[in-house]
């Protein structure tokens, strides 16, 4: 069978990595770990774990690799990869180099990232995530979806600017639906499933419609008008939202 584009991508990144540092594991989460992934559209959603923090010289290479591969690969225009050096593993604070937005920085690896990990990451080279990642504390997953909704998105709804954007429409109502199914039920969902729950929650569902469209169809093109009454409604709906989850016991 024929490799698909993403699995080339995959494959590539996956040898050219082991030549750059000494890479203990690769795994995938995100959309490609749970069955949700839609070439063209999707985040590839990567963590390579490495013997110890990449030096300088290792940034420089990892860097090079990663621009020769979306210069060379346009699947690889969405490839994201945090490096985690083996003996940090635990200290979920930490933060660590990282692919993302065609640049290396630092940030840390989330308690969701490494829930997605724990529960089904995608390996691609060395031992699956349980074999190396610690448990999450109780109460660490939950404690980090309360602090992001609290500090990062509910003060984001106050930004009206930010919302005229497809990216803040599509990624703070995802993340809403699929924060409150965790902190309710204590279970990961799929974007596909998220938007099912944000219809339950109230959002508005010509809303809705248009984030799917944008992941799964073929989305209209909006009037700044209409762009404009969107930004509105999601940032109302987002703000009630926000509150009601974060007062739920």
């Amino acid at each position: 069978m024929a490799l698909t584009e993403t699995d080339r991508v995959l494959k590539r990144f996956v040898s050219e990595i082991q030549q750059a540092v000494p890479t203990v594991a690769v795994w995938a989460h995100g959309s490609l770990a749970l069955g949700d992934f839609q070439p063209g559209r999707s985040d590839l959603d990567l963590i390579a774990v490495v013997e110890t923090p990449p030096d300088d010289e290792q940034r420089e290479r990892l860097g090079a690799i990663h621009q020769r591969l979306v210069d060379e690969e346009p699947a690889a225009a969405e490839l994201h990869c945090s490096y985690l050096a083996e003996s940090e593993l635990s200290d979920a604070g930490r933060r660590h180099v990282t692919w993302a937005h065609s640049m290396l920085l630092e940030r840390p690896v989330t308690p969701v990232t490494r829930r997605e990990l724990l529960d089904g990451g995608l390996v691609l080279h060395g031992p699956a995530p349980t074999e190396l990642l610690p448990p999450l504390a109780p109460g660490e997953l939950e404690a980090f979806i309360r602090r992001d909704l609290a500090e990062f998105w509910l003060p984001a709804t106050r930004r009206p600017r930010l919302w005229m954007r497809d990216i803040w429409v599509d990624l703070g109502l995802l993340v809403l639906a699929r924060a409150t199914v965790t902190l309710r039920d204590g279970r990961l969902i799929t974007k596909r499933e998220a938007l099912t729950e944000l219809l339950e929650l109230g959002a508005p569902a010509d809303v809705v419609r248009d984030i799917h469209d944008r992941r799964y169809a073929n989305p209209r093109p909006l009037s700044r008008l209409r762009r404009a009454r969107r930004a509105m409604r999601a940032r109302a709906f987002l703000r009630r939202a926000i509150r009601r989850t974060l007062a739920a016991p």
